[in-house]
C-alpha cells in the first residue's frame, strides 16, 4: 500500500499563497511600519516556508509594491464612488478630500505603504500605472475649474496635499480619539477643499 501524499506543511494553495502573503505584510505594517518587518517574518505570519515569497515576489519591495498598487486600486474607487455623489465639481473635489481622509482611517496599512515605503516607481512600472490611473480619474474634475491643464493638475495638488496633511494630524491624534473625530476631520477636509477651490478662483 502506498504512502498517503504529505498536505502542504502551510496549508496555502498555490493560488492563494500570494494573498496570504499580502495579509501577513499588511497585519506587519501595521504594527511596526513599512520598514519595520522583513520578507522571512511575512512567510512566518503567512505560515508558509521563507522560500515560498520568491514563488510571487523577489524581494520585500516587490512585495510592498504589489500592496501599494492595491493601495492605489482601492483609493481609485473610492474616490469615483465619493465624485460620483456630486454634481459640482467644487462638491466634488470636497468629497474626494474628505474620501481620502477615511481612507488614511480605515486602510492605515495601505496607506501607509502607498506613500511611506519610499518605492522607486521607475522600479516599479505596474506601481507607477496605477498611481497614473488614480490621477487620471481625478484631473477631469480639477479641469471643469481651472483655465490650464497645469493650473488643474496645481488644484488637486494643494486640495490632496491638504487632505493628506489632516488626515496625518487625525491618525496623531490632534483632533481628539481618531475613531470619535473622523466624521468631523472629514467635514474639515471638505471645508479646506472647498476653500482652496474659492481661492483659485
Amino acid at each position: 500500500m502506498s504512502e498517503p501524499v504529505k498536505r502542504r506543511r502551510s496549508g496555502h494553495h498555490h493560488g492563494d499563497l500570494r494573498h496570504a502573503l499580502e495579509e501577513a505584510a499588511l497585519s506587519l505594517v501595521a504594527e511596526r511600519g513599512p520598514h519595520g518587518f522583513t520578507l522571512a517574518e511575512a512567510s512566518r505570519r503567512a505560515g508558509v516556508s521563507v522560500a515560498a515569497p520568491y514563488k510571487h515576489f523577489a524581494d520585500r519591495d516587490a512585495l510592498l509594491a504589489a500592496l501599494a498598487e492595491r493601495g492605489y486600486r482601492e483609493q481609485r474607487a473610492r474616490f469615483t464612488a465619493a465624485i460620483a455623489t456630486c454634481e459640482e465639481p467644487a462638491d466634488q473635489l470636497a468629497a474626494f478630500a474628505a474620501a481620502y481622509v477615511r481612507f488614511s482611517a480605515e486602510q492605515r496599512a495601505l496607506f501607509d505603504i502607498t506613500f511611506s515605503s519610499g518605492l522607486d516607481k521607475a522600479d516599479h512600472p505596474a506601481l507607477a500605472a496605477a498611481g497614473d490611473s488614480l490621477l487620471a480619474s481625478l484631473l477631469p474634475v480639477a479641469e471643469r475649474l481651472a483655465t490650464t491643464p497645469e493650473a488643474a493638475f496645481d488644484l488637486l495638488l494643494r486640495i490632496a496635499s491638504a487632505a493628506h496633511g489632516i488626515a496625518l494630524f487625525l491618525r496623531q491624534g490632534l483632533f481628539g480619539i481618531p475613531a470619535d473625530a473622523l466624521a468631523q476631520t472629514q467635514e474639515r477636509a471638505a471645508r479646506t477643499a472647498r476653500d482652496i477651490v474659492r481661492s483659485a478662483q
